[in-house]
């Protein structure tokens, strides 16, 4: 909500206060103001001129050199480019020193060999939105009315001399959603009064009825509907003082009655509607629920398709509006409309809120029915923009209203105790406080026999129960008054369950290793939804999502992250490594929710290493990502129960993807994507990997941060073995082998080199080991390590078809 300060003294006193303190106080009540701003911010010497004479600029076409009279003694000259710029108008002028928005200074200068002393200014040059100026005036220069004086401060004519304090409301205060909602607010912040707008205006001697038929069908979802008619209505522009809180407020200007309804709508809150009569053609209006399948076209020009459930406004045969949402084109004010029907009414929230979303519509009309209007204000709000047309649209506003009214009006009431305000609170606050709290915000209050009998105004929606009283009496009387107090009661330490406490760990290995961390939507589309996924389960779609591409909950964490690195590579990274802890959802579970599995996933792509100093560059690969997987392992001590199997996945390249497993079962894969993946995703070489963590976390014990093992003070040995083995039998069998068979001095194996070329066989290939031997109490001996080779190669020989070269 932005709240224009200039328009805001028309109801309440601010008491002169600077924007930033008043600003402050608002906030400190309970609404919080985003930002303070200061319209003609860094704007100087911009005056109101006159458009004297006007002549093509001889070296451009579309320049016009202007003879513009600026209060002075002498008219000045200034080129101008605007195609509206013509004799006779007042305009805004920038004059040479001026400071505009953006950090210009207007400058005297040479324009194809002219002179020009200043600028004349369109409102966009004045730092207003160009989708707020009126669409007369959008691609050109603004003219201001002929009575605006030569030389004077054309932003105070323009009324840019103005603070706006836009408001950051929460859903249930709909009732700041107008300029008297913030008044009120005001008002029992200083403790001042609220002026009511005066409503005065002549009335014909014809009737309204006379003139209008009104039928509600629907009362339940149209309880009250009211219906003002006006008749020699002279469509044009509004005054420019309405023209900028319109703009002030965010709205734009389109004609004076299309205003006075946009006007009313932020003043009390309450949408209208206007009608053009004739265009009505039945002098009739019905309040109905459509048809299946009917179809109106709004005044966005956009072709509406209606259900049974929606609510329209029709001329009892063909709808001219959506009720609560937008109007339709059919009925639309036009420059030659005469006779207007003013339309305001309290239409069911939830109905708006159906219709709004299934045709993909909202307005500022919807977002209040949805909240929740004022009851009282609906017949004030139309009476209101009578006497508006009245004045500036020369109208006659026709005797009587149409009504039809069965909407229950009556106030909340709430009773509550002081002492359960003050238990609430931990304060102590006295009755007399209290009392005076309430009365500042209007509330119709009585003490009595312990109890404050309560009666919220209708404006206020969110009043229901004794917990909304307590938050306004807090929020009043200022939440820097609550005492500070300790907690009572026993404590405790607090600390990690032992899954956080490895969460905390593999999530820590991650960021060590160099991988930044990555937070990927939860909802994809149906196709991406199980690709990767470690195990096939029904998926879980959403009954209304926001779009196909958020459909669907994931089921594997992969698809996102490559999403992620293909977003990175396009914008020239030339190294992604990113990883992702988050929940993956499988199927059902008894409750009917889906089963929910924390995972841990990576992406490498590019380059892993680019040390340009020492010449040295590494491209991310298999391996690359293998010993991140086996560093994570190793930290949660399960590196002996890991193995990693050959296996083949959809979307990942067959040579190079591993199933990981636990104890013999998968819990995760690791792999480089498929060439073609790659093209589809638009990048090159990429590698992934995805583990369930329950999973792993099960296996485990908390890891305890401050095991360390010591420098060993004894020597190790190391021998070296070559196999010739067949090309099926992976390294992972050897070593598994070899770790079966026991030996006690073995403390650790790795592959150092594999060879498969011209001078083996076909279905062979050689592998190099390197095995060291270590006791970490004695330095061992020649005799003992031999013995216990010799025990790894007797394991070897028994795998078939291996043999040590």
């Amino acid at each position: 909500m932005l709240v224009s300060l200039e328009w805001l003294k028309d109801y309440v006193n601010t008491q002169d206060l600077a924007p930033e303190l008043l600003a402050e106080k608002i906030t400190r009540s309970g609404i919080e103001v985003d930002a303070v701003i200061k319209r003609a911010h860094a704007i100087d010497k911009v005056v109101v001129g006159y458009v004297v004479a006007k002549e093509k600029h001889p070296e451009a076409d579309k320049l016009n050199i202007c003879q513009v009279d600026v209060g002075e003694a002498e008219q000045q000259q200034i080129i101008c480019g605007a195609p509206n710029v013509d004799v006779g108008q007042k305009v805004i002028v920038a004059r040479p020193g001026a400071h505009l928005p953006g950090g210009i200074k207007i400058k005297k200068a040479k324009l194809r060999g002219q002179e020009s002393n200043g600028m004349i200014c369109s409102l966009q040059e004045l730092g207003i939105e160009g989708k707020l100026v009126p669409k007369a005036y959008a691609e050109g220069i603004y003219v201001l009315p002929a009575d605006a004086e030569v030389g004077t401060d054309a932003l105070a004519i323009l009324g840019l001399r103005d603070t706006v304090l836009e408001l950051g409301l929460t859903p249930n205060r709909s009732d700041a959603l107008s300029m008297l909602g913030v008044a009120y607010e005001v008002g029992a912040i200083l403790s001042e009064e609220v002026k009511y707008p005066e409503i005065s205006y002549h009335t014909a001697n014809e009737k309204a009825e006379g003139l209008l038929k009104l039928r509600v069908e629907d009362l339940q979802a149209n309880p009250m509907y009211v219906a003002k008619v006006v008749k020699n209505v002279k469509i044009g522009e509004s005054p420019l003082w309405l023209q900028n809180r319109l703009m002030a407020a965010g709205v734009r200007p389109h004609n004076n009655v299309v205003d006075v309804t946009n006007y009313v709508l932020m003043e009390y809150g309450q949408p209208l509607h206007a009608f053009d009569y004739d265009s009505l053609a039945t002098g009739e209006i019905v309040v109905r629920k459509a048809t299946e399948g009917e179809k109106i076209t709004t005044l966005d020009a956009q072709e509406r398709t209606l259900k049974a459930s929606d609510l329209v406004i029709t001329n009892g045969k063909e709808p001219v509006a959506i009720a609560g949402v937008m109007g339709g084109a059919n009925s639309e004010v036009t420059d030659a409309t005469t006779t207007v029907v003013i339309e305001s009414a309290y239409f069911d929230g939830l109905t708006v809120r159906q219709t709004s979303r299934h045709i993909g519509l909202r307005s500022d009309a919807s977002a209040r029915f949805e909240k929740g209007v004022d009851p009282n204000r609906v017949l004030a709000a139309a009476e209101r923009a009578a006497a508006l047309l009245a004045e500036l649209a020369g109208g006659e506003v026709l005797d009587g209203t149409c009504v039809v009214d069965e909407l229950d009006k009556s106030p909340a009431r709430v009773v509550v105790s002081p002492d359960f305000i003050n238990e609430r609170l931990g304060m102590k606050i006295a009755l007399e406080d209290m009392l005076s709290i309430l009365e500042r915000l209007k509330f119709s209050v009585e003490a009595a026999n312990g109890l404050l009998i309560i009666d919220a105004p209708t404006r206020r929606q969110d009043i229901k129960i004794e917990e909304d009283i307590v938050e306004e009496i807090a929020r009043l009387y200022g939440y820097d008054e609550i005492p500070l107090t300790l907690p009572e009661g026993a404590t405790q330490v607090g600390s990690l369950t032992p899954y956080q406490a490895n969460r905390r760990v593999v999530r820590g290995f991650m960021e060590g290793a160099g991988l930044y961390q990555a937070v990927t939507y939860s909802l994809t589309s149906e196709a991406l939804s199980q690709r990767f996924a470690l195990k096939a389960k029904p998926v879980t779609r959403l009954l209304m999502p926001m779009s196909e591409e958020r459909s669907t909950l994931r089921q594997s964490l992969i698809p996102h992250l490559i999403e992620a690195a293909a977003y990175n590579v396009a914008r020239q990274a030339d190294g992604v490594a990113l990883y992702e802890i988050g929940s993956v959802f499988l199927g059902q579970s008894d409750e009917g929710q889906p089963d929910e599995e924390e995972h841990v996933a990576a992406v490498l792509s590019g380059k892993w290493l680019d040390h340009a100093w020492q010449g040295e560059k590494k491209a991310v690969d298999f391996f690359v990502l293998k010993g991140i997987v086996e560093g994570v392992i190793a930290k949660l001590g399960l590196e002996e129960r890991i193995t990693f199997e050959k296996v083949q996945v959809d979307g990942l390249h067959p040579g190079r993807t591993a199933s990981i497993l636990l104890d013999g079962e998968q819990i995760g894969i690791i792999g480089g994507l498929h060439p073609a993946e790659q093209k589809a995703w638009g990048v090159k070489d990429t590698y992934v990997m995805e583990m369930n963590l329950v999973a792993l976390f099960t296996a485990t014990t908390q890891v305890d941060p401050l095991a360390y093992t010591p420098v060993p003070r004894f020597p190790a040995m190391s021998r070296d073995i070559a196999l010739i083995m067949n090309r099926a039998t992976t390294a992972g069998e050897v070593i598994g082998v070899i770790r079966a068979a026991g030996v006690k001095l073995l403390q650790d194996i790795h592959v150092f080199d594999v060879y498969e070329g011209e001078k083996m066989e076909a279905d062979k290939k050689s592998v190099a080991f390197s095995l060291t031997y270590f006791d970490p109490e004695r330095t061992l001996t020649d005799e003992e390590v031999v013995a216990a080779h010799n025990k790894v190669l007797k394991a070897i020989a028994t795998i078939e078809g291996t043999e040590v070269r």
